[in-house]
């Protein structure tokens, strides 16, 4: 049987998904961006990477997020990202908003990782090989590099943008003072810093507290959170346990020790909450990202259709009462 050609929805501007303006610039993202971070790597079918990626475009996403690493093993996701352009976003190129990243572990030697100029355009070059793109809408400096100026990395993103290569840039994971540095380095070349991008959720609050958010607000670059449901405990996945096919079971990135009974009981109480607010649990961790405009865009991982439409449910009702606001803290606190 022959797959037909992808046609998206028509209709995919018009069924509820709302798009935030990103910063002081002409951007604007969706409020649901979808990550490849995992479940689109050489490990994973196809087939089922594919229907996600159309889905998403169906119901309004517009904005695919990778990293040169992301798969299992690295390059894979951008490979699996590629061959779906070639057959089926290609006609849409122009409608979709692509970033890429590098700053971590890449290749073996002194040149596959951190800030490098070296490392940067060369990652950059592959990614764009791998994707079959003449140019990503964002490149972003995966991580800060403690070692290499931070005037090489912020020049090589700089000319990075003048040779046409990546549309806008941004910075992830930044220490405020470092990412202070970034923003006014890049604004006085007139390129400026579209995007930050850092780990925010109910249980991770740094953002907030160290004061990137308000920081990125006043330099006029939007903020656009990942990991918003703690790799998979802002769910109703471990709330009678551990799930054999759960990320902790199989031994990845979330680790057992992380599901402690303090945990466990905040998650149940939260749970709670969403109930009474007609929502999941990850509908609501999702919803609480989006109840002001500190936070641009989530970005969202999915390992199939029907879950990337529950969190789809979460743009419906992101407006919390001050009374609801509080019980999550108090929560929280516990």
């Amino acid at each position: 049987m022959i797959n037909p050609i992808y046609s998206p929805d028509s209709s995919r501007y018009d069924n509820g998904m709302k798009y935030r303006r990103c910063g002081r610039s002409g951007i604007l993202l969706p409020e649901i961006s979808l990550g490849l971070w995992h479940n689109f790597g050489d490990v994973n079918t196809f087939a089922n990477s594919q229907a996600m990626a159309h889905h998403a475009f169906d119901k309004g996403i517009t904005h695919f997020d990778l990293a040169n690493n992301y798969g299992p093993s690295y390059g894979s996701a951008e490979e699996t990202f590629g061959m779906i352009m070639k057959k089926s976003f290609m006609p849409y190129r122009d409608e979709l908003f692509i970033s890429t990243k590098a700053g971590h572990d890449m290749w073996p030697g002194p040149y596959g990782e951190w800030g490098s100029r070296k490392y940067l355009m060369t990652s950059l070059n592959q990614s764009l090989r791998r994707m079959n793109l003449d140019y990503v809408d964002i490149f972003y400096s995966h991580r800060y590099d403690p070692d290499t100026p931070l005037e090489e990395t912020l020049q090589t993103l700089v000319d990075i943008v003048r040779q046409g290569k990546a549309l806008y840039v941004g910075i992830s994971k930044y220490p405020k003072a470092a990412a202070e540095f970034a923003y006014r380095y890049l604004a006085e070349r007139d390129v400026h810093s579209l995007l930050y991008q850092g780990r925010y959720n109910i249980f991770n609050r740094e953002p907030e507290e160290e004061g990137i958010l308000q920081q990125a607000k006043e330099n006029g670059t939007g903020f656009i959170a990942f990991s918003p449901l703690a790799q998979g405990l802002l769910t109703n996945r471990y709330l009678n346990g551990i799930p054999e096919d759960s990320r902790i079971a199989k031994g990845g990135f979330l680790k057992k020790e992380a599901l402690t009974d303090e945990t466990l009981k905040k998650i149940k109480a939260l749970n709670e909450v969403a109930t009474q607010r007609g929502q999941t649990l990850a509908e609501m961790a999702l919803a609480w990202l989006l109840k002001d405009d500190m936070v641009t865009s989530v970005i969202i991982g999915a390992s199939s259709v029907n879950q990337l439409n529950d969190n789809l449910k979460a743009i419906k009702n992101n407006t919390f009462t001050t009374k609801e606001l509080k019980k999550i803290e108090q929560i929280l606190k516990q």
